[in-house]
């Protein structure tokens, strides 16, 4: 007769070579690695990166998503609040359907109301056609994620005040108010970097001059600076020209931080042994600092720019609200909520303030993203 055979042990050794397995991989991993690993960790971040991702993808293909276009009108149907969605008919489930509403004055009080004709029902389609666009701006189709048949209309949103619908205005003005913050940190990011590596590696007259540009440009208060730059702009411009001109103004503000913290990483790291064998090994000043210096400290770099893309946005949003900005025909969140400015309109249409919220949310979701990764830049940092 056979002994028994002890399978605790050969579990136990799997188990060790796995925690082994483990070990050796965390410890053979590259900085990039490990910051992704604590990053998940960072469940706000995570949420917050879902929800970045699904605002740019509406953003992206806000057309589809859109169940109008930004300026097709419904005459009598101005400053319709958010449309009804009806489930249920004769006591049973029927799906997703609309009654067409007509409005009425009240002949007392002047005030406009809106009644729903309950003798037919418009179903919501999904996959629908509507007018014909280009999807991103390259392939022409008619299909759009759902919609109504006419004379009824669909309003998630409600409409303005000339019978637009805000839910397509909303998500195509995502388009510009998102990009907007991308662009602007991209150009911001590069003056910083540029400037600020030749302040900090070569010193002497240009870190001098350098630096009295950026305590200059500080020192000037920003918003009436921004609202200088902005009313210099020619009121003739096309969208596109208002577009980058808002961007540009927007990037010469916002670099000289950046590139104050990019000196001072510079002058600390510049006198380290890693850059002086850089040099004895014959590399050129311009490849000491973007091969050794800047990856040295990218995960700040990497930070800044996740903290720096709401402010851009803020700042087309805050411009536009005031009248400096983009204007229309051109569609943002910030030129949405100027028709918000007036309190007795917010009062009587409160659904026009919607794209303050996607504002809101989208700030919080960059600055959880920025949180996250600041956590996980820092190996010091304990969660």
């Amino acid at each position: 007769m056979r002994p028994p055979v002890d399978t605790a042990i050969p579990e136990a050794a799997a188990v060790t070579a796995r925690e082994t397995a483990a070990q050796e991989a965390y410890w053979m991993a590259s900085q990039w690695q490990l910051m992704w690993r604590k990053f998940r960790r960072h469940r706000l971040a995570l949420v917050g990166g879902t929800v970045l991702i699904l605002f740019y993808v509406l953003g992206i293909f806000c057309d589809f998503f859109s169940p109008y276009t930004i300026r097709e009108r419904f005459q009598g149907l101005q400053n319709h609040p958010p449309s009804r969605i009806h489930w249920i008919a004769d006591g049973r489930l029927v799906g997703p359907y609309v009654y067409p509403t007509v409005q009425t004055l009240n002949p007392e009080t002047f005030e406009a109301t809106f009644t729903e004709l309950t003798d037919i029902r418009y179903p919501v389609r999904f996959f629908t056609r509507g007018e014909e666009y280009r999807l991103i701006g390259l392939f022409p189709t008619r299909i759009r994620l759902y919609g109504v048949e006419r004379p009824a209309g669909i309003f998630l949103f409600g409409t303005d005040a000339l019978g637009r619908d805000l839910l397509s205005r909303t998500l195509c003005g995502a388009r510009i108010s998102l990009s907007i913050g991308l662009v602007g940190v991209a150009i911001s990011f590069a003056l910083g970097v540029i400037f600020g590596g030749i302040s900090g590696y070569f010193g002497g007259r240009a870190d001098m001059f350098i630096q009295r540009m950026i305590e200059f440009i500080i020192s000037i208060p920003t918003i009436p600076l921004w609202m200088g730059l902005a009313a210099a702009l020619p009121k003739d411009w096309s969208v596109m020209q208002l577009y980058f001109g808002i961007v540009v103004i927007l990037s010469l503000v916002r670099w000289g931080s950046l590139a104050r913290v990019v000196r001072g990483k510079l002058l600390e790291l510049r006198e380290h042994d890693f850059t002086m064998a850089a040099r004895l090994a014959g590399l050129r000043e311009r490849a000491v600092i973007t091969r050794h210096l800047l990856p040295s400290f990218a995960s700040y770099l990497i930070v800044h720019l996740t903290l720096a893309i709401p402010d851009i946005i803020l700042g087309e949003t805050a411009l536009s609200f005031l009248g400096l900005g983009l204007r229309s025909p051109a569609v943002s969140w910030g030129v949405l909520l100027k028709a918000a400015q007036n309190v007795r309109s917010v009062a009587a249409y409160p659904w026009m303030l919607i794209p303050a919220l996607f504002v809101i949310v989208t700030v919080m979701a960059f600055m959880f993203v920025g949180d996250g990764l600041r956590d996980a830049a820092d190996p010091y940092r304990q969660r």
